[in-house]
């Protein structure tokens, strides 16, 4: 046998096995015999370089570095999934689909795994391409992460078409996850929190070879394309298996809404069966030509539903509530929680969401609470446990203040939260919008996260978005930066915060000289440093009971002395300056506590200062601190934000939109808005009746849109955006002819060619598509398989009805 058929035999021998061991569960030889097989085809791979073929078995083992991750448009959007939380919901959800599609319903029933969602596109049988969700419309390029997942076949078997998108969920098994935690632990390293994060980090790694390392799977469901041969969703299913797709087998198909019942009871009790993580049942409707009569609304197919298993639970106590401010200036009560274990992760916070929620459920400081995860991903309290209730406790009173300006909190009739109007003047404010402007959806302006914004703001030099554009190399090279707090501390309001752990074996040094191990445990178990005199020490294993009393003594004697309320420590942290004073509250007639640590020459004071002599490790710990978290903007980072800012001027207009922060304008509506108007001026002029028009537009976004341009800051926002050559007009689409102009259509059925391509056309010749049938739509185009629906509706409406060949006359 020559060389190339026998590296040709090696990698069709190696591809069937780890298809039969890791999609069928089902291995024919030992994992010797395969080892060695994968070893002998590697090393004539290396002899013969000519036979390289990047979809060979060996490439399983990683190696690639990828430094950045290519972002890529999704050719068919990946959707979200409307959300279910009961029985009833669902079934309201069938009897809604029921009048809009005529006959029999079937639907197929599968599991939903929480995972990291994922589109691989295959050419010819052949893994060209996986890409991450993102938003929906374009993701990350992690082909080469992917093609280290052994399920995931890099050839395909069988009667495949020629090109297509498969997608699914990367999922880190549970006896996987066990293995790879207890692998950290032994090495002295942080176990993961959770499976679902794990994997979709693990697909983010630069090497490919550390992906490799990780046991990750991966469950394949929906197929996307032009012209393929399948018809339903459950024969995509047994298709997808057929050319080697690991696909669950638990997905069933079912004749009615009784049957999906039954499906989701079986499996609300037999999930923890499974070896992965799931959190719900998917419910799609089965046929694909029911599928399209239904269609989507702007952010879900309206023919699937997820159906979500009822959320884990847990009782803790809410130590204290304290408020969010956004960059609408929406305030966000949080309810701050004894740290417990919550569905694989610690959970300290919750969101309270408004006075109301407080009001309906009496919530109360010092109250124990209910509370789960919805949908198994954020946080919230359900309930509290009256039982358990402090007779003395007093009623929650919700904030009257701005927690951030001080401004008198507002709440319009009919809306659930309050706001600060101090739109101009409140720093959360206008670091979210600007944070908002540079995030990847809108002008995606690299080099501006929320620490070089923040520098930037409380030095002085910008002070709202269009402040980017003005930006020049001297305002930025050399400008101080605090480190954001997965790096070293937090900076807020000026001031430097530490993790309590770090801070309470800092000032034990002295005081009864708590070791850092023990520190690190109480620092765990509270949320604010007043909480360590309620902490039953009892409860914590190996902590050295006598020190720990002494340091509680010497804590309150300098808390006596001190008002903690002066500063501004946050959830889990503790101000520098208030740990400084503590320690050292004489030296507060030299400086003002609030000034702590914002310059150096503070510091190098403080640490001449005699007390200091007396606790050389407290001094060593505020050195490095203050050393470790000051640093500077250096040249790289200037030209990378100069570079990118002067990049995003080719945005188009519905993103410059979007980037703007109208209250209730999305990312879809202003695509939209954009769409409609073409350009600033237009929208500017409108008025509510003329913008209610649009679909996806009520009153309430109209109103912010007024609102918006109404303000005189934000007309001159704009015309100083314009002033430097942002996009403010949807560029003009290339058409062959004006022959449809005016005219829209709706397209429904299969034709001799693809949708798309019959929407192109559309489009090439001044015409519309519109996604469903209305009063202005001018003509429905009918293929094959249309549903009945649409043409009754037609019919009904006065639309008049083409076939493709007709249509194809209008445009000769």
């Amino acid at each position: 046998m020559d060389i190339e058929n026998k590296i040709y035999t090696l990698r069709e021998e190696l591809q069937h096995h780890n298809y039969q061991y890791y999609v069928l569960d089902n291995p024919e030889i030992s994992d010797y015999d395969f080892d060695m097989k994968l070893k002998e085809l590697q090393e004539l791979e290396e002899k013969h370089p000519e036979f390289n073929d990047p979809n060979s078995p060996t490439q399983r083992v990683g190696g690639a570095v990828t430094k950045n991750f290519t972002t890529v448009v999704h050719d068919y959007r990946m959707y979200s999934l409307s959300n279910s939380y009961s029985k009833e919901e669902l079934q309201d959800w069938e009897t809604r689909i029921r009048k809009l599609v005529d006959g029999d319903i079937k639907y197929t029933c599968e599991l939903k795994y929480d995972g990291a969602s994922m589109s691989l596109m295959y050419d010819k049988g052949q893994l060209v391409q996986a890409v991450t969700r993102g938003d929906g419309f374009q993701g990350d390029d992690v082909t080469n992460n992917v093609k280290t997942i052994r399920s995931v076949p890099l050839k395909l078997r069988g009667d495949y078409p020629e090109k297509f998108h498969i997608r699914g969920e990367i999922v880190l098994p549970f006896e996987g996850f066990a293995k790879l935690n207890a692998e950290r632990v032994e090495n002295g390293e942080e176990p993961y929190a959770n499976p679902r994060n794990t994997a979709s980090g693990s697909l983010k790694l630069q090497d490919s070879a550390e992906v490799a390392k990780r046991p990750l799977d991966c469950l394949l469901y929906n197929i996307a394309g032009e012209n393929l041969p399948i018809s339903s969703q459950f024969e995509s299913l047994e298709k997808a298996r057929d050319w080697g797709f690991k696909v669950p087998a638990e997905s069933e198909l079912k004749n009615n809404i009784e049957e999906v019942l039954s499906y989701i009871n079986y499996w609300d009790i037999h999930r923890h069966d499974l070896p992965y993580e799931t959190d719900g049942v998917v419910v799609k409707v089965n046929d694909f030509g029911q599928q399209e009569e239904l269609g989507y609304t702007a952010k879900s197919p309206r023919w699937a539903m997820a159906y979500k298993f009822k959320a884990e639970q847990e009782t803790t106590k809410l130590h204290k509530i304290t408020y969010q401010v956004g960059r609408t200036g929406a305030i966000t009560p949080v309810a701050n929680l004894e740290p417990v274990q919550l569905a694989g992760t610690i959970v300290k916070r919750a969101s309270l969401h408004n006075a109301d929620q407080i009001a309906k459920l009496d919530i109360r400081e010092g109250d124990k609470v209910f509370v789960e995860k919805g949908g198994e991903i954020i946080p919230k309290i359900v309930g509290v446990d009256f039982k358990q209730r402090d007779p003395d406790s007093e009623p929650t009173t919700y904030a009257i203040y701005c927690p951030e300006c001080g401004t008198e909190l507002q709440r319009k009739e009919g809306e659930a939260q309050h706001f600060c109007p101090n739109y101009v003047g409140c720093p959360p404010q206008i670091i979210g919008r600007m944070e908002h402007f540079v995030s990847r959806k809108a002008m995606d302006i690299d080099g501006l996260g929320k620490g070089t914004i923040e520098i930037l703001y409380y030095n002085g030099i910008i002070n709202n978005y269009s402040d980017f554009y003005y930006l020049t190399y001297d305002d930025i090279i050399g400008q101080e930066r605090w480190l954001d707090n997965e790096e070293a501390g937090i900076k807020k309001s000026g001031e430097l915060q530490v993790k309590l752990g770090q801070a309470i074996y800092a000032l034990s040094q002295g005081w009864g000289s708590i070791t850092r191990a023990d520190s690190e445990k109480i620092g765990n178990e509270i949320v604010y440093l007043e909480e360590i005199f309620s902490l039953n020490i009892a409860e914590i294993s190996g902590i050295d009971e006598k020190k720990f009393k002494r340091f509680l003594m010497e804590l309150n004697t300098a808390i006596q002395r001190v008002a903690i309320s002066d500063y501004t420590s946050m959830e889990d942290c503790v101000s520098v300056n208030l740990l400084i004073d503590l320690k050292f509250p004489d030296h507060q007639e030299n400086q003002p506590a609030k000034e702590a640590l914002k310059n150096a020459d503070y510091i190098d004071e403080l640490l001449r200062n005699e007390s200091f002599q007396h606790y050389p490790k407290f001094d060593d710990f505020i050195t490095k601190i203050s050393d470790r978290s000051r640093i500077s903007i250096q040249k790289k980072t200037t030209e990378n934000i100069l570079n990118s800012v002067e990049e995003s001027k080719k945005r188009t207009f519905d993103k410059v939109l979007f980037a703007l922060g109208i209250r209730d304008v999305g990312e879809v509506s202003a695509r939209k808005i954009a769409e409609h108007f073409g350009n600033i001026d237009k929208l500017m002029a409108a008025n509510t009746e003329e913008l209610i028009q649009l679909r996806d537009v009520g009153e309430r976004v109209a109103a912010s849109i007024i609102e918006f341009f109404t303000d005189e800051e934000n007309i001159d926002i704009v015309k100083r955006l314009r002033e430097k050559d942002l996009q403010f007009e949807m560029e003009e689409k290339e058409t062959s002819s004006n022959k449809l102009e005016g005219l829209s259509f709706v397209v429904s059925g299969t034709f001799s060619i693809s949708r798309s391509e019959l929407k192109k056309h559309i489009e090439e010749n001044g015409g519309k598509n519109l996604s469903s049938l209305s009063k202005s739509t001018n003509y429905l185009i009918v293929g094959e398989k249309m549903g009945p629906s649409k043409k009754v509706k037609a019919e009904k409406e006065g639309i008049a009805m083409i076939s493709e060949e007709e249509f194809f006359k209008m445009i000769e």
